[in-house]
């Protein structure tokens, strides 16, 4: 008999484990499409776009366009966050997912195809930022679904590893479209990589597009959600409210603080990957594949760096090393721009890796756990992917835009932009500092001594309240 049970017992653990690692798969592959072509559009605006499609205006004027409409798309992050995540509440995470894969790849596509302002006139620029707010508004529904499939299925004591695929998705798709681009200029003449080099990697967009459907068709509904289903019956019984607003109701302020926690990773990221390709090539006269090799060298690393971190912070705890990140990227901030100044090629390197490496991948691995468990199941879709969207337009949508006016008014002088990115990091590291120990995790770790949970596990002091 009680062979019996431990042979079931040893089988439920089985099948509970191949689904953490099929959702936890499923999540990656998404995540590197939507971001392959998030982060291709952002490096071909600080190249191209001011050109193409923004000729009549001034080259400075045209930048500022180039990252305006790199920004409209985290606009409509929200917008996808509310309603992937209001349908992925009722019916489910992977429905929504297989949504969001299909509708970022097809806008990318269509972007490789869009004809110059020479061809068409301001009807270029106007469908430019039509298909860049549906990429906005796709990638607003990705995040919130792919985190919570990869959390809600992983193992206790290891949701940071197992959702860290999510932000590996990140540096993978960084890789991908940076590596792209960098061939591609390679092998082209300047003539041919304005006129159709570009246009290659965002066509290619539809292979990964299939790739990531196959896997995705393969996964597992979230284990939480089916059990919410069952207990409340989601599925067939009207709701008194959008789950936003349950979210919002319960939680309000989750969403100060998600926005808080996410301007480190935010503001490091875009300055090293699109602010500063931009203006090291324009401003300073480095040349450009300096940083798409440099955006290649980061991506490369993320896959390394995310999930060991990840490892670090589910044994050691998430906020000693998120904290640690947010400190180094504001260590960062003065010497990325000094070694740019001075080009120096050593010193480039040194502070975008600290910046990209560190500092940004020891925030991004302990997000997904972080952010989802701040709600309840049934409006955790809507309320941690809407509240990271919001995070998104105001720390990264306009970071290059914001960066390079801050250029452009201080008559080419830096050290604005280098306290805008050490201020956004302090102020990462001061929220975190300030968030409390979960009462969750004290009673996980009471009934089940066995597993390593750490203590720091950041949630709201509300949270913790009305837990206990």
């Amino acid at each position: 008999m009680d062979t019996t049970l431990d042979s079931s017992k040893c089988e439920e653990r089985m099948t509970a484990l191949m689904r953490a690692k099929r959702a936890a798969w499923g999540s990656f592959a998404g995540a590197v499409v939507d971001w392959y072509d998030f982060l291709l559009y952002g490096i071909t605006a600080a190249l191209v776009f001011n050109r193409e499609f923004f000729p009549q205006i001034s080259p400075a004027m045209g930048t500022l366009a180039a990252f305006a409409t790199f920004g409209v798309g985290f606009l409509f992050r929200p917008l996808g966050g509310i309603i992937f995540g209001h349908f992925g509440d009722l019916l489910g995470r992977k429905r929504m997912l297989m949504l969001t894969v299909w509708l970022m790849g097809l806008s990318t596509a269509c972007i490789g195809l869009l004809p110059s302002f020479d061809a068409i006139g301001w009807w270029a620029p106007v469908l430019l930022v039509i298909l860049r707010a549906i990429q906005g508004f796709a990638v607003g529904g990705e995040w919130g679904g792919a985190a919570l499939l990869s959390v809600e299925n992983a193992p206790a004591g290891k949701k940071a590893f197992y959702s860290s695929g999510v932000q590996v998705g990140y540096g993978v798709g960084l890789l991908l479209s940076t590596g792209l681009v960098s061939l591609i200029s390679h092998y082209t003449s300047d003539e041919q990589f304005l006129s159709w080099g570009w246009r290659i990697p965002f066509l290619l967009s539809v292979v990964l597009v299939l790739a990531a459907w196959w896997i995705r068709n393969g996964m597992d509904e979230s284990i939480e959600f089916e059990q919410q289903a069952k207990a409340k019956n989601v599925t067939t019984t009207k709701r008194a409210a959008l789950p936003v607003l349950e979210a919002l109701k319960s939680h309000p302020g989750a969403f100060l603080q998600i926005i808080g926690l996410r301007l480190c990773e935010l503001l490091t990221m875009y300055i090293v990957t699109t602010f500063a390709l931009n203006y090291s090539t324009n401003n300073l006269g480095l040349p450009r594949e300096l940083f798409l090799h440099i955006g290649l060298c980061v991506g490369a690393l993320s896959c390394l760096t995310i999930p060991l971190f990840a490892i670090v912070a589910d044994k050691y705890g998430r906020k000693r090393v998120y904290i640690t990140g947010a400190l180094v990227g504001a260590a960062s901030a003065f010497p990325f721009f000094m070694a740019l100044e001075a080009h120096s090629v050593a010193g480039i390197i040194i502070c975008s890796l600290l910046l990209a490496n560190l500092a940004h991948d020891m925030v991004v691995c302990v997000q997904q756990p972080v952010f989802t468990e701040l709600f309840g199941a049934s409006y955790r879709y809507s309320g941690a992917g809407v509240g990271y969207q919001v995070a998104s337009v105001i720390g990264g949508g306009f970071t290059p835009f914001i960066a390079a006016a801050l250029v452009t008014y201080s008559n080419g002088v830096w050290h604005s932009v280098a306290i805008y990115l050490m201020g956004g990091c302090l102020l990462s590291a001061l929220v975190a500092l300030m968030m409390k120990p979960s009462s969750e995790t004290q009673e996980t770790k009471a009934h089940q001594p066995k597993l390593s949970v750490p203590e720091d596990t950041m949630v709201l002091p509300q949270q913790a309240v009305e837990k206990a």
